[in-house]
């Protein structure tokens, strides 16, 4: 298994969890039961400064409009039942890379909210050490986030949760023990998407950010040099491409996202710096 190496740049990374979720666009699906929409969830995530990030994931709640969250029988559940699957390394989920943790049918109308739920095996890696997460109790019962997402009958839909750490890992004073406070962001439908390819691969690992505003949205390029930067709102960011050591920094400007549109930008090429 590859991980990244401890000089990555970025600052400590966010469980930022984006939910964006895509419709199929007038595509219906033969196999959905009548009356109800079908839910495909995939996990993403943004960068970190560890080499190895693992968590636990058990699966998935979603609570339609209209039912109260304390009703247990009101959640739908997306058990991740493959004990061998839950264990996910987070900072294998970058460069466009996702992993899917399954599909469900809700009923058409709208999704209320969704849990996230993990189990206690948490814990990161920092050379050979392993270090543990602990998780407070009130997390317990699941990361909460509101969707407010309308679903059709007959079509399928993309929940995509991207959880970047950087904001999520909390080291506790001195006790030397590090807890895990996600940090949860919600992406609805209409999201856009920045993607393309940053070369050379001598340059690798490459950090790329799109920046707008105060918000900041950041992936690694792949063993390809392909990035993608998904859940983004309409706008004009600021792409900054930060290299290993060995390369130059690249600021872009005014690059335009448009709600539901990929946005694919030209190969671009960092530059080595000069002895």
């Amino acid at each position: 298994m590859k991980y990244l190496p401890n000089k990555i740049i970025g600052a400590l990374w966010a469980i930022v969890a984006t939910f964006a979720i895509s419709c199929s666009v007038n595509e219906e699906d033969a196999n959905i039961t009548e009356g109800m929409a079908k839910v495909n969830v995939y996990l993403i995530d943004a960068p970190a400064d560890y080499d190895a990030v693992w968590v636990e994931v058990l699966g998935i709640e979603i609570l339609p409009k209209g039912e109260q969250e304390d009703n247990g029988s009101a959640w739908i559940n997306l058990t991740n039942e493959a004990s061998e699957d839950r264990m996910i390394n987070l900072l294998e989920l970058s460069g466009g890379a996702s992993a899917r943790l399954g599909e469900v049918e809700v009923p058409a109308g709208e999704i209320s909210q969704i849990r996230l739920l993990l189990g206690e095996n948490n814990y990161l890696l920092q050379g050979d050490n392993r270090i543990d997460l602990t998780t407070p109790s009130a997390q317990q019962s699941g990361l909460k986030i509101k969707v407010d997402k309308p679903v059709q009958a007959g079509i399928s839909y993309d929940l995509i949760i991207d959880f970047d750490a950087g904001k999520s890992i909390v080291r506790a004073g001195n006790s030397g023990q590090y807890i895990l406070k996600p940090v949860l962001r919600a992406v609805a439908e209409e999201s856009a998407t920045i993607e393309g390819v940053v070369l050379p691969l001598d340059a690798y690992p490459v950090n790329v950010a799109a920046i707008i505003g105060t918000d900041t949205v950041s992936t690694f390029a792949a063993d390809n040099g392909r990035y993608m930067l998904r859940g983004l709102k309409s706008g004009s960011y600021k792409l900054v491409f930060t290299p290993n050591a060995a390369f130059e920094t690249l600021e872009l400007e005014d690059i335009v996202t448009s709600s539901g549109e990929v946005t694919e930008l030209e190969s671009i090429e960092l530059i080595p710096i000069e002895d």
